[in-house]
C-alpha cells in the first residue's frame, strides 16, 4: 500500500478549482484515457498584467493525479506566466507534503499541461513539435524521447525504474527498457563532460580556445536554447572572437523587442555564470 499524505487526501477528497473555463485564454490537454490518466488545463490570464487569474482543471486518473492537478490549480493562480512556468513537479509534490515515488507522474503530469497551456497562449504549438522533432520511445504510454530525457535531467534519474515512476515509460510492455537505459547513460555522460569542461568557481587558471567554445556551445545548447525554444524562439552560436560571442536569435525572438533584453539578462548572464565573467553577447543580423 502507498501512504499519503494528508493534504493529499484533502485534494483528492475535497478537489480545488475543478471544471472548465468557458472560453478560456490558454489551455492545455495532456495524457490518454487509453493509458489511465488524462488532464485538461485551461486558464484565463490577465492580458494586461500576464497574471492567472483562474485556473480550472479536469481529469481522468487516480487520487494522485487529482489531488496534483487540484494542487497545481493553486500554486498557479496569482503568479505571471513567466512565474507559472517556473513551477515544476517537484513543487507540486511538496505542496502535497510529498507523493510516493509511484506516482511523481501525476505531478509531471500537471506540470506539463501547464506548459501546453502557456504555449498555446504563447502562439507555440507543442504538439507539433513533438510530431516534428521527437521519438516516441515508449509506445505504450506515447513517451518520447526528449521527455524521458527532460525527467532524468531535472530529477537526478539515475534508473529505468525511476525514470518508469516519474513518466511512465517502460511501464507496458518493457520493449522500451533498453532505450531508456541508453537514453540515461547518455544523459549521465553529457552530465559529467559538463563537470569536466566546466572549472571551479575558485579555478583561477584560464580557459584555453578550444574549452572556451566547447562550453560556450554546451551551455547554449543546453542552458539557453530550451527556455527560447519554449516561447517559439531559438538561438545559434555564430562566432567566438576573443570575448565576443555572436549570435543569432530565430525563430520568435529575432526581430523581438525585447531582443536586446534577452540577449543581456539571460544569454549573456547565462554564459558569464558558466564560463567566463569576462564575456559579452553580439547579435548578428
Amino acid at each position: 500500500m502507498w501512504d499519503y499524505s494528508d493534504k493529499v487526501k484533502e485534494h483528492f477528497l475535497h478537489p480545488r478549482n475543478v471544471g472548465e473555463i468557458e472560453d478560456p485564454d490558454a489551455q492545455g490537454e495532456v495524457g490518454n484515457i487509453a493509458c489511465g490518466d488524462m488532464l485538461k488545463l485551461t486558464l484565463r490570464i490577465d492580458k494586461k498584467t500576464a497574471k492567472i487569474v483562474d485556473a480550472k482543471f479536469k481529469t481522468f486518473g487516480c487520487g494522485s493525479a487529482i489531488a496534483s492537478s487540484s494542487a497545481l490549480t493553486e500554486l498557479i493562480i496569482g503568479k505571471t506566466i513567466d512565474e507559472a512556468m517556473k513551477v515544476t513537479n517537484e513543487d507540486i509534490a511538496k505542496y502535497l507534503d510529498g507523493l510516493p515515488e509511484e506516482k511523481m507522474h501525476c505531478s509531471v503530469m500537471g506540470q506539463e499541461a501547464l506548459e501546453v497551456a502557456i504555449s498555446n497562449y504563447r502562439g507555440v504549438d507543442l504538439k507539433k513539435m513533438e510530431e516534428e522533432g521527437e521519438k516516441i520511445v515508449c509506445k505504450c504510454f506515447g513517451v518520447t524521447d526528449q521527455r524521458i530525457i527532460r525527467v532524468v535531467r531535472e530529477n537526478h534519474l539515475t534508473t529505468v525504474d525511476q525514470v518508469t515512476n516519474y513518466c511512465k515509460a517502460g511501464g507496458g510492455c518493457g520493449k522500451c527498457k533498453d532505450d531508456i537505459q541508453a537514453i540515461i547513460n547518455e544523459v549521465l555522460a553529457k552530465e559529467q563532460q559538463k563537470k569536466e569542461i566546466q572549472p571551479s568557481a575558485s579555478a583561477e587558471k584560464k580557459l584555453t580556445n578550444i574549452q572556451k567554445i566547447k562550453l560556450i556551445e554546451y551551455v547554449i545548447e543546453h542552458e539557453i536554447r530550451p527556455m527560447l525554444v519554449a516561447d517559439g524562439g531559438g538561438i545559434d552560436l555564430i562566432d567566438v572572437d576573443g570575448n565576443k560571442v555572436q549570435v543569432a536569435l530565430r525563430g520568435s525572438c529575432s526581430g523581438c523587442p525585447s531582443a536586446g533584453l534577452t540577449l543581456k539578462s539571460w544569454v549573456e548572464t547565462k554564459l558569464k555564470e558558466f564560463v567566463s565573467k569576462e564575456l559579452f553577447v553580439v547579435e548578428v543580423k
